[in-house]
């Protein structure tokens, strides 16, 4: 049992990133017109890996080398813009309507992936 609670409150994070990221660069394209905004992401996979256990750097303190915000408590960097703005706002849009398009697509497929997973569990706990 231990191994498929893992199983699951692993799909169950990734699902919850997919959800915090689109919030994230949802709040990129409503600020696209806002002077000065920096857009913002987080690196998916960095978190993800972290999460799991599986980190790239070695700390001997939780907090070390963190990336959290300390204002939102969220892992989040700044984008490089391509194109500089007269503004200072970094957001574009044909970029962050792509990344939401590919995070949304990826959120379906992961939450498709785990219901296929669940539904072949409880057949089996049927024995179907």
């Amino acid at each position: 049992m231990k191994v498929l609670k893992e199983y699951l409150d692993f799909r169950s994070t990734a699902l919850q990133l997919r959800e915090q990221r689109n919030n994230i660069i949802g709040s990129n394209i409503a600020n696209a017109a806002t002077p000065n905004y920096k857009a913002r992401d987080v690196d998916f996979e960095k978190i993800l890996k972290a999460q799991a256990g599986q980190s790239d750097l070695k700390r001997s303190y939780s907090e070390h080398f963190s990336d959290v915000d300390s204002a939102t408590g969220q892992k989040l960097k700044y984008r490089q813009s391509l194109n500089p703005s007269a503004d200072g706002n970094t957001v574009e849009m044909s970029v962050e309507q792509m990344e939401f398009a590919e995070n949304s697509m990826r959120y379906v497929t992961s939450l498709q992936f785990l219901n296929s997973r669940i539904s072949g569990l409880m057949s089996a706990i049927r024995g179907e």
